[in-house]
């Protein structure tokens, strides 16, 4: 009896302290874990995942520029789990030539985190190009400087200002609305050699009935 009564003396004790190093790990796991039991629990809903299509909601780029920044994206995402970190960020932003403190980099995805998970998706990647675009970035910002260094060519877009893009805009339009025209007017152009080939077509055989009569 004894013996039993150390035994839970000692498993009723104080529990050691996690080793150093682990305690914001720890503190992350014991989290998930506790988030995962309230979903079970049902006293949490889980979080939904959008679907997200970058050609319909990014539609100021072109496929070729989203096809050339996902490209640049997973370049970076050397840990391969869709999204970018602090740490990948430090090193793209070093391979481009404009590296950035460490409060530098923070503040380059807390302007563009969405969710607040401290870390770029995809779709808050390409938020940096479209704030470049419609000039909602400061010119010394280190978004800024990722938007203008990266080999990405979306300067017609207007990386440089609002302006420069919804100028682009509207030339593309109006090359659309030519090219348009042009084709209407071969259409009409080919319709309209139609009917002559038919006129003269038909005022032959009349010719040559009259002949024959």
């Amino acid at each position: 009896m004894r013996r039993s009564r150390s035994l839970d003396r000692v498993q009723s004790g104080p529990k050691p302290p996690a080793p150093e190093g682990c305690g914001d790990s720890t503190s992350e796991l014991s989290a998930k874990l506790t988030r995962r039991l309230d979903i079970n629990e049902g006293n949490a809903a889980p979080r939904l995942n959008r679907v997200f299509n970058p050609y319909t909601e990014f539609k100021e780029f072109s496929r070729k520029q989203i096809k050339d920044m996902e490209a640049m994206f997973k370049r970076y995402d050397t840990g391969r789990d869709g999204f970018i970190d602090l740490m990948e960020l430090k090193l793209m932003m070093e391979k481009l030539g404009a590296p950035q403190t460490h409060l530098g980099l923070k503040n380059m995805i807390k302007e563009v985190d969405e969710d607040f998970d401290g870390k770029l998706s995809f779709r808050e990647f390409l938020l940096i190009f479209r704030r470049a675009a419609a000039g909602e970035l400061q010119e010394e910002s280190g978004l800024m400087a990722l938007a203008r260094l990266s080999e990405i060519n979306v300067s017609t877009e207007g990386v440089m200002g609002a302006k420069d893009f919804f100028e682009a805009k509207m030339q593309a339009v109006s090359q659309g609305s030519k090219f348009e025209a042009e084709i209407r007017e071969e259409k009409e152009e080919r319709k309209r050699q139609e009917v002559e080939k038919k006129q003269r077509q038909a005022a032959f055989k009349q010719l040559q009935s009259a002949f024959c009569s």
